[in-house]
């Protein structure tokens, strides 16, 4: 299987600092970070929370339509977004304390009991949700 690989140039101190994040693989763009964006308000930037959610909520739409194949649906339109929190860290420093993932689909011939199945099924075998193991991860699904 590939690997996909992105890099991070940062100047400064945490609070003084930025970065720029280049997604190198797919040489999709550069996007910029910083500390006080990432704990605050994004102002246009991104931050790994933001990155870690498009990658989860991309990878749950893929395994869920994977997941739907294989019991013989197709969806007309799946839509997933997953809301990414950082806090404290007992531990200390901060770490990813949560994700909500939100799954909105339309699949013909399919009811809501099986959906929310299949849907919790999408989530548990998620190459993303198991890197996330130890997380909070919780599920809202829904058939539009």
């Amino acid at each position: 299987m590939p690997s996909r690989d992105a890099t991070t140039h940062w100047e400064g101190g945490l609070q003084d600092g930025k970065g720029t994040v280049t997604f190198d693989s797919s040489n999709a763009g550069q996007f910029d970070v910083s500390f006080p964006t990432r704990t605050g308000n994004p102002d246009g930037q991104t931050s790994p929370e933001e990155l870690i959610a498009a990658a989860h909520s991309s990878c749950l739409a893929m395994n869920l339509s994977g997941v739907l194949g294989a019991n013989g649906l197709t969806a007309d339109a799946i839509d997933v977004s997953a809301e990414v929190t950082l806090g404290p860290d007992p531990a200390g420093g901060f770490a990813i304390t949560s994700v909500a993932v939100t799954v909105n689909a339309k699949v013909p011939g399919l009811d809501a009991a099986k959906f929310a199945e299949l849907a919790q099924t999408a989530k548990d075998t998620c190459p993303v949700s198991k890197a996330l193991a130890g997380t909070t991860i919780t599920l809202d699904a829904k058939l539009v």
